[in-house]
């Protein structure tokens, strides 16, 4: 009599990413973090800059579902908002 095999399960790991998609992920994360807001009221001198691309990048990379390293990311993008504030590009809104 012939005794049946168990059937082996092996554990499931997370299949790592692509150097593609990994180098993507980071151009989008310093492009997104970079983008910045500034509201300058004319006839005065205040301007209140918004890192307006900072907070959708976090919000992006918290509720992704293929994480790389989550303090990479935000490593990024926090460098990337740093280099966009005295960067002179973004958009520039005059009240």
């Amino acid at each position: 009599m012939a005794k049946k095999r168990k059937a082996t399960t092996k554990p499931r790991t997370k299949k790592p990413e692509n150097d593609s998609s990994f180098m993507f992920k980071l151009i989008l994360y310093v492009i997104l973090g970079s983008l910045w807001i500034k509201v300058t009221k004319t006839g005065t001198d205040l301007t209140v800059p918004i890192p307006v691309g900072l907070l959708i990048g976090i919000f992006f990379t918290s509720h992704e579902h293929f994480v790389i390293d989550r303090k990479i990311e935000y490593a990024v993008l926090v460098i990337a908002a740093l280099f966009g504030f005295v960067a002179p590009y973004g958009l520039y809104v005059n009240l």
